[in-house]
């Protein structure tokens, strides 16, 4: 295992997105290998490359890394996006854990049976747009710099746009009430690496077609 990371999922969002988002942010190229059929999930599991039986599973450095929070810790310390101290390392674990929170509901409405999806989409936004979104525009009017963290790029920055830019394909004006948050979508989006990375034809995913998600269920349960 050496050379570029290889990333091992199916072909789509799910919870290797935000690693795909911090090595882009990094800018280091890598490696796809897409889960198409129950069998692949099975060959990986029977190998040994997966310590919990589960992907995502990044080939990174000489490690076979499962576990999409210590994967993203490794990426963000091996490529200078957690901070300068012990004390930023935390404010941005602790943004981070947020994000996560909000981007899996995010995650979860694409899989919600068609009677749920009205429910979910509603309790989806609510939080978005009066428990998340407020906190990380309180965080920025305190901090007052452009960034979360410090004044430098961080991964609580990528992971936030991440999330940002899926809560506006839902809805294009949610951060409508957030002017603190729209500099920051702004600034990070044109970072150069970063901006690459939005491009048409990058390896950033868009949502899973709907006719898709059987498919996807049947390699997982």
């Amino acid at each position: 295992m050496s050379g570029k990371p290889k990333l091992h999922y199916f072909n789509g969002r799910g919870r290797m997105e935000p690693i795909r988002w911090l090595l882009a942010a990094a800018g280091v190229e890598f490696e796809e290998s897409f889960l198409e059929k129950k069998d692949d999930l099975t060959k990986l599991q029977k190998d040994g490359s997966l310590l919990f039986q589960q992907v995502p599973m990044v080939e990174i450095d000489g490690m076979k890394m499962v576990q999409t929070r210590a994967i993203a810790n490794y990426i963000a310390m091996k490529y200078n996006l957690y901070g300068k101290d012990l004390k930023e390392r935390a404010l941005i674990d602790m943004y981070v854990e947020g994000i996560f929170d909000l981007n899996e509901l995010f995650m979860y409405y694409e899989i919600q049976p068609a009677d749920k999806k009205e429910q979910h989409f509603a309790n989806m936004m609510d939080k978005a747009t009066n428990r998340y979104f407020p906190a990380f525009e309180k965080v920025l009017k305190d901090h007052g710099q452009d960034f979360l963290v410090g004044n430098q790029l961080s991964r609580a920055d990528v992971q936030l746009l991440d999330t940002i830019l899926m809560a506006e394909e839902f809805k294009p004006d949610i951060l409508a009430k957030f002017p603190l948050l729209q500099v920051n979508e702004w600034t990070n989006s044109n970072i150069p690496k970063i901006k690459k990375f939005l491009q048409p034809g990058s390896q950033k995913k868009p949502p899973t077609p709907g006719e898709d998600i059987p498919k996807v269920m049947a390699i997982f349960y």
